[in-house]
């Protein structure tokens, strides 16, 4: 029995379908398939999981697999993560966990906006998704968040703060809002969203366009679509642009570094750690609003 089995079972019995493994492993779903069907083989052919219309689900025989399989994953994770960690070059892709406004403040900082550049034989590879990465699946090899885990065996460390003010299209009225989503107006999880959907209501203000992504807003705004927040490293960079308030104190978003002790002494991603904490201090000004 090989890893790659182990994998494959865990990521559908996680993931729900074939289809949603092969996304989270990087795998086509024929693929995902074929070593399902080998891994279920090893135990004398019965398979593991009810096959449904709205996805595959662990039956009896699968769910008495999951304990010893995710035992195996935690012992082979930690032979990856040691074994990264004694890689001596100092070559190789790093994977950074980060929302929107700081994934979109390192690729910014990649141009030489900091005193030593990232070393030429690294990659960054910015990565977003709904659910924050698992570390110790190695889902990244970074993360940035807003808040420090409350356990685990991490190097944490504060990187910064992020300001969010009201901007405009220079010289246009745009009394309109560019706001999000409404569901994203409604979350407990995303404050500027809700602030700017409180404020609309409050000064019976209209909506001109309703987006999820912040890039969306900075065109529009930068359109003179309407009025809107943006981190103010993105609103001040823009020369059309023009800044309505004060940063706001309720949006302003902090930002801390989590990393698995194991991966902190591989030469890539202790790099890349040393690159992103240089970018937040030597940009302290630029994303507090103060440059």
């Amino acid at each position: 029995m090989d890893w790659d089995g182990v994998r494959v079972f865990l990521a559908v019995a996680r993931q729900g379908s074939l289809r949603a493994a092969g996304r989270a492993l990087g795998l086509s779903q024929p693929t995902i398939a074929r070593r399902l069907a080998e891994f279920e083989a090893t135990f004398g052919g019965p398979t593991l999981f009810d096959r449904l219309p709205e996805g595959a689900h662990l039956n009896a025989a699968g769910q008495r697999l999951v304990a010893a399989a995710e035992s195996v994953e935690q012992a082979m994770l930690t032979l990856e993560r040691r074994r990264a960690a004694v890689a001596p070059a100092l070559t190789g892709t790093v994977r950074v966990a980060a929302g929107e406004c700081a994934a979109g403040f390192l690729a910014r900082c990649l141009s030489g906006a900091t005193t030593a550049p990232l070393p030429s034989g690294i990659t960054l590879e910015l990565m977003q998704s709904l659910q924050p990465a698992n570390l110790l699946r190695r889902e990244a090899d970074l993360a940035l968040r807003h808040q420090p885990p409350k356990s685990g065996d991490y190097y944490v460390a504060k990187l910064g703060t992020f300001a969010v003010a009201v901007y405009r299209r220079r010289g246009e009225e745009a009394d309109a809002w560019v706001a999000y989503t409404e569901e994203q107006s409604q979350s407990r999880m995303h404050d500027p969203a809700r602030w700017v959907q409180r404020y609309v209501e409050e000064t019976k203000g209209t909506v001109a366009l309703r987006s999820p992504s912040l890039l969306m807003h900075a065109e529009a705004i930068r359109a003179g679509t309407g009025r809107g927040v943006l981190p103010c490293y993105v609103g001040d960079a823009h020369p059309v642009l023009e800044r309505l308030t004060a940063p706001i104190p309720e949006l302003a978003a902090t930002y801390w570094m989590v990393v698995h002790r194991d991966l902190r002494r591989a030469p890539c991603v202790r790099a890349a750690i040393d690159w992103v904490r240089r970018a937040f201090a030597e940009q302290r000004d630029v994303i507090a609003g103060d440059a």
